[in-house]
């Protein structure tokens, strides 16, 4: 009977320490916080052929569907030219963006300045100086990732992007955007086989155009990409039109009116009337998109003179005639395009596209009439009524928005086949969700497929240590306690 008060006395110790051990564990484990990891950050640069543009985007350590959900966070225009411009001085091209990238170590927390990817992305304006003079083109790239790896950031590298890679990007750009890419597995949606709606997009550049949709029948395999974002495979169409972009375009129109005069002063269309302009024939016939129009008896230093005219119809056919858009540019060759698929669904028009219709007072979208009717109406206007309209826009721009317009109008119903009904469905577009357009974004999206999410920081009741202590502390003593009452109840027998 003197066993009896120790035996309960264990059996009271062992309930009690089997109580916290439990408690404990429960408290440790439903008590868990997630501790907010931030934000962390990626640079690109998107050197085009018109300029360059540093853009910075910001997502949350935590991932969907292993794809990050990078926003806009900040974005700053490189003073100076495309880079391009800097084949005689590639170092400038380097330190032009040195304004930029000071103001970008400001808006970046310096904790995250050596973890910040820096990945420099250049367009049509670099793919034609390649191929024109791939020595300078090289230069200028080594030029700028020498300054690029000086910098606090962590550089990836600089690249020159195919056309198919500009087009592709600018496409999930937008539909990420526009929420197209939303849709996630879910428990109950363990495979998405529904048909998903999406979004085609239209780019203007400087030097080239991109299209970019998912079509209805898969015909153009060597011209489709399969994407995959948020467990998902898109098969996209895309082509890129090099020498089509709005810049060369307008030097190729003026090779070839220049080409069908035997005058030195030629009677211009797309520029508004009482205007005139001088240019030097080398600047016309610089590259690889006018060498094929240069005349017998050119000289590089001579001048020709446009006089405006402004006559809408006139200039609209003259595009019309020269631009058929049934050759296309490869490697500084013309060659033979191959039809597109036909095109469905919505569209969203970007940058060039968007800027010349802003120009006009034109956004979103709006039937072909009415497109029609207004630049009709703006290129009657005089030189003296455009200076009117746009008094803090430069003579290089506002002379060229009625050519602008027009082109816009080959480009879009010769070269990518809209028609009046079709029209309908493009909307013009700077940005969606105060994020801009562009194949940036898509860019930074798809490189988070390959960038780690960090790990958790999680804040307990109770720090590692001291659960452990306590842990081993009460399971000693149950183990204790139930050895001493085993022992008890057997010798009691």
């Amino acid at each position: 009977m003197g066993l009896e008060r120790p035996v309960v006395a264990a059996i009271i110790v062992l309930f009690s320490s089997v109580i916290i051990v439990v408690t404990i564990s429960l408290l440790q484990q439903l008590k868990r916080v997630a501790l907010p990891v931030g934000y962390k950050y990626g640079i690109v640069f998107d050197a085009g052929a018109s300029r360059t543009t540093l853009y910075v985007y910001r997502w949350s350590a935590e991932k969907e569907n292993n794809t990050g959900v990078v926003s806009e966070f900040y974005l700053c225009h490189i003073k100076g030219p495309d880079i391009s411009s800097y084949k005689k001085e590639p170092a400038r091209a380097a330190h032009s963006m040195e304004w930029c990238l000071n103001r970008t170590m400001e808006k970046i927390p310096a904790e995250r300045h050596n973890s910040t990817p820096v990945y420099f992305g250049a367009t049509a304006g670099m793919r034609l100086l390649q191929l024109e003079d791939s020595r300078a083109a090289a230069m200028i790239l080594s030029a700028i990732e020498n300054y690029l790896r000086s910098s606090p950031f962590d550089f990836k590298g600089a690249h020159i992007l195919s056309g198919k890679e500009e087009g592709v990007y600018g496409w999930i750009t937008a539909n990420y955007l526009l929420d197209n890419l939303l849709q996630r597995r879910t428990w109950i949606h363990l495979e998405r086989n529904f048909t998903v709606k999406t979004t085609g997009t239209l780019d203007l550049g400087g030097a080239s155009t991109e299209i970019a949709f998912v079509p209805k029948q898969h015909s153009h395999m060597s011209e489709t990409v399969i994407i995959t974002l948020y467990s998902y495979n898109y098969t996209v169409y895309t082509q890129s039109l090099a020498c089509y972009g709005r810049d060369v375009a307008e030097k190729m129109y003026r090779a070839k009116i220049l080409q069908n005069s035997k005058r030195s002063s030629i009677e211009d269309p797309c520029l508004p009337s009482n205007y005139s302009m001088t240019l030097q024939l080398k600047y016309i016939f610089d590259g690889l998109c006018t060498a094929a129009d240069i005349p017998p008896d050119y000289e590089p230093d001579n001048n020709a003179t446009f006089i405006g005219t402004g006559n809408s119809a006139l200039c609209q056919q003259k595009l019309l005639s020269i631009f058929s858009f049934e050759s296309i540019n490869v490697g500084g060759k013309w060659k033979q395009r191959r039809l597109q698929p036909h095109i469905h669904g919505d569209f969203v028009a970007f940058s060039g596209f968007y800027y010349s219709m802003e120009a006009l007072n034109l956004t979103c979208s709006f039937p072909m009439e009415t497109f029609n009717s207004t630049v009709q109406e703006f290129c009657s206007y005089n030189w003296d009524q455009v200076q009117q309209l746009f008094p803090n826009v430069s003579d290089s721009f506002r002379k060229s928005y009625c050519f602008n317009a027009n082109y816009i109008y080959a480009v879009l119903v010769q070269g990518y086949k809209f028609n009046q009904e079709s029209w309908k469905s493009i909307s013009f577009l700077k940005e969606v969700k105060n994020s801009s357009i562009g194949w940036s974004l898509g860019y930074m999206l798809n490189l988070t497929n390959m960038i780690p999410s960090e790990n958790q920081v999680i804040q307990t009741p109770m720090s590692e240590a001291v659960f452990c202590g306590l842990l081993f502390l009460f399971s000693t003593l149950v183990l204790f306690c139930s050895m001493f009452i085993c022992m008890s109840i057997i010798r009691s027998f």
